[in-house]
This record gives C-alpha cells, structure tokens and sequence, in this order.
C-alpha cells in the first residue's frame, strides 16, 4: 500500500522549517489541545456527575468515575419531575418565533438603511448605535408596565414580544452583509419589473444565507440560555423554559447537584447539535459568481 499523498507545496514548506520553527508548530498545536482540554473538561466532570447517585456525589471527588457508567436514574428525575420536557417545549416555541421574526426584522431594516436614501437616515442609524448604551435595568419598570398593560405578563408572548424587539446585532450583521453584495442585481431585478419587497425576497434574502445562519446561532444562543426574562414575566410552573426547570432544581434547604449535572447535559447537547449543523454556513460564501 502507498503511503499518504503530500502535496509537492506542502512537502517543500515542511522542508525548509528549521529545528526552532518544528519547535514553534509543536507548541502551537500542544497550546490548541490544552486549550481544548480546559473547555472540555468541566464537561466531562459534569458528565460524570449525572451518572453518579447522590451517596456517590458528596462521597467522591469531581473526577472519580461513577460506579455504574449506564445510571440514568438522574436523567430521567431531570425529565419527570424537573419538568424538562415542558420546559424544552416552552423553549422550542418562544426560539423558533424569535428567532424568525428576528431574521426578518433585523433583514428588513439593513435592507432598509442599506438600499434607501430617506430623510433623517443618519439620525435613524444614530439611535439604533445610541440604544446599547442605555443600561436595560433602568428600563425594567417601564417594560414591565407596558408588558403588563398588554395583556402578556404570564404568557409565553411576553417573551417573544421582548425578544423580537429591534436586536441591533442581527441588523448590524445584515447590513455588513448587504454591502458586499453589489447593487448592480438591485438594478438587474428592477429592470426585469420586480419591486423593492421581490428585491428583498426573491433576490437579497437567498444571498443572505451566510448572515442568516450567523443570527439564527447567535440568536437562539441568547434565547435558549435566557434566564431572567422567562423568571420574572412567565412565573407559572407550566410556562417554564428550560433554565428556569434546572433553577427549579435548588430548594431552601439544598441542591439535588447530581440532577442538575444530567439537566445541564440535556440542555447542551440540542445546542452542540444545531452549532454543528449550521457552523458551515458561516463560513461559506454565496455570492461569489453572482455578477456572472
């Protein structure tokens, strides 16, 4: 059997690397496995954790394995009576509207600063910068009120309606987004009769994929590990999500740790997944070749 193909490039760099630049690549590859094994390790010790009994728990250390590497008795009390699973449902339905509605407001207005000339344009941008700097907390009570007022406190809405608010961060990445795509298919489609919303739709948001897939992370991140939002505006037990289900977990008197190590893992592993399966778009561009 032949060996490994190197490419001819790849063999002539290997060559010229002297003894103190080999040194400089072995340190750099042994930075990135130490690096990998302080982000995995509190991983792997919560792991161990949930498949530990309670006597186990407070009777070993964080890095003994438990005796029965097949226990699931945490997971499923984490399920049962943690009510995770209402939880992941409650969780489910607030991200999938919040994170849409967020892709099609922050897109709608980059289009809208990006494509458009219009009065006080400038000042409008100016105010979307200005808002960041605003602490939240001082907001609260008027926020409250105005949730309140409305008819949502207590209801998944509230949630959604606070998180669908303008996110500065998803317009902020469209608009970067929209400028690296040239305005000639603009021109191209309005020449062939499509209107400004056909434009955004038919034309710029299939482009966009990159930047879409980059808010929907970003996005169902902050929504998925919310905590203080579903706390204070849905304090019914049945509209809990899945933070507050772990939160639930701690009583006056103490802490079930071992199964809030296998709640935290039920929570990790969907986020693992849908990184995994969208980490590619973010790095692949669309529009390359659209000119042609």
């Amino acid at each position: 059997m032949t060996g490994v193909l190197v490419p001819r490039r790849t063999r002539r760099r290997n060559r010229r690397l002297t003894p103190a630049g080999r040194l400089a690549v072995a340190l750099k590859y042994l930075s990135l496995v130490a690096a990998s094994a302080v982000v995995m390790l509190p991983i792997v010790v919560v792991f161990m954790a949930s498949l530990k009994t309670k006597d186990e728990f407070f009777g070993s250390r964080p890095f003994d394995p438990p005796g029965n590497w097949f226990n699931v008795d945490n997971y499923v009390t984490a399920f049962t009576k943690g009510g995770m699973v209402q939880g992941f449902v409650n969780t489910a339905i607030i991200l999938a509207i919040s994170v849409a509605g967020t892709v099609l407001l922050g897109s709608m207005a980059a289009y809208a600063l990006d494509r458009f000339d219009f009065r006080l344009k400038r000042l409008v941008i100016g105010a979307f910068l200005l808002a960041p700097l605003v602490p939240q907390v001082t907001t609260q009570v008027a926020t409250f009120q105005v949730v309140n007022t409305l008819g949502l406190y207590n209801t998944r809405w509230s949630a959604i309606a606070l998180f669908l608010g303008a996110d500065l961060l998803a317009i902020y990445i469209f608009l970067q987004f929209l400028r690296g795509i040239p305005r000639e298919l603009d021109e191209a489609a309005a020449l062939e009769g499509a209107n400004p919303f056909t434009i955004y739709w038919r034309v710029l948001l299939p482009l966009m994929k990159p930047a879409i897939a980059t808010v929907v992370i970003i996005k169902g991140v902050v929504v998925y590990n919310e905590f203080y939002i579903p706390f204070l505006y849905m304090p019914d037990r049945d509209l809990g999500v899945i933070s507050t289900s772990l939160f639930r977990f701690k009583g006056p008197f103490g802490a079930q740790w071992e199964v809030i190590s296998a709640g935290v893992i039920l929570v990790l592993v969907p986020t693992l997944l849908v990184f995994l399966a969208l980490q590619r778009f973010i790095y692949n561009g669309f529009t390359s070749g659209a000119i042609k």
